[in-house]
């Protein structure tokens, strides 16, 4: 029963912090039918300023327990590179044929790798432990860190967030209205460069955010947001292209079965996914909540 809650736990939190990724590629592709592969980038770059946040507000004497506060407004100030890369590049391929799309992405991936590679190295780049600082909760016989049980319960809190956006005001309904039909909105008086700006800027923050919540408890490597990346696209293929219902429940079961993986046979981590993958798509190629709306 303990290593099963241990499983689950540790699946859950890989869950929270991937669903922020899947959910900030969902709402690009709602809105824009961009495929965003950047996003791996944004969280790999969040993690990076993140672990640059916590170490100077530990060395301005500040108190450990209150990181979370930085970590989390790091994550949040990131978000400004998004305008500038979909002003400068992004909004270059509206429209095009996917492959522009890929190659567009992909090139922000390379340059995003080298920039880090450039600034911070190569070497793994952590916080020194800092989340140990919250202590562990034994649940059940399970011992886990009360960080881990922080980045879910904020994940949650996002997830209510960009539901009640998306349903209950009127940037949401635009969004909404936006993905479903593009030039009927524009006919309205829509300002879309405006939506497409404020639209991409949030698919940015929640990478950031999502890369700046994990680094706590991990390390930071400059191949970190490739990985991510895979992990981002096997989420929107089992949960479904263009639903956050989808990002949520794909991203629990990618989370669940790296963690089972993890825990029983490492070596099969990535093949495990790559086969439920492969199910999906056979079975129900859409996704397992295909076509619903962001």
């Amino acid at each position: 029963m303990e290593t099963i809650l241990n499983i689950l736990f540790s699946g859950v939190f890989n869950a929270s912090t991937l669903f922020l990724v899947a959910a900030g590629l969902q709402v690009v592709f709602g809105v824009q039918k961009v495929f965003n592969l950047a996003c791996g980038s944004f969280y790999a770059l969040g993690a990076y300023f993140g672990i640059v946040v916590v170490k100077s507000f530990v060395a301005g004497g500040f108190p450990k327990p209150l990181f979370i506060a930085p970590l989390i407004g790091a994550g949040l100030l990131l978000g400004f590179i998004g305008p500038i890369f979909e002003r400068g590049l992004i909004k270059f391929v509206y429209g095009r044929d996917e492959t522009f799309q890929l190659l567009l992405t992909f090139a922000i991936v390379m340059m995003i790798e080298d920039v880090i590679k450039f600034i911070w190295g190569t070497s793994p780049q952590t916080t020194g432990g800092i989340d140990l600082v919250y202590g562990q909760l034994n649940v059940l016989g399970a011992t886990v860190p009360v960080y881990n049980l922080i980045v879910i319960l904020c994940s949650l809190i996002i997830a209510a967030l960009i539901g009640y956006i998306l349903l209950n005001t009127k940037f949401g309904r635009i969004i909404r209205a936006t993905a479903d039909k593009r030039e009927m909105s524009e006919a309205l008086g829509i300002n879309m460069t405006l939506v497409y700006v404020k639209v991409f800027t949030l698919g940015t923050v929640l990478g950031t955010l999502g890369g700046a919540l994990v680094i706590p408890a991990t390390a930071a490597v400059s191949e970190m947001g490739v990985e991510l990346i895979v992990l981002a696209f096997a989420v929107v293929v089992i949960g479904g292209l263009g639903s956050m219902k989808g990002a949520f429940i794909g991203a629990l079961v990618v989370g669940v079965l790296k963690s089972i993986a993890i825990f029983t046979y490492p070596e099969l981590e990535m093949l495990t996914i790559y086969i439920i993958v492969i199910a999906v798509l056979v079975i129900k190629p859409q996704g397992l909540f295909g076509g619903a709306r962001v």
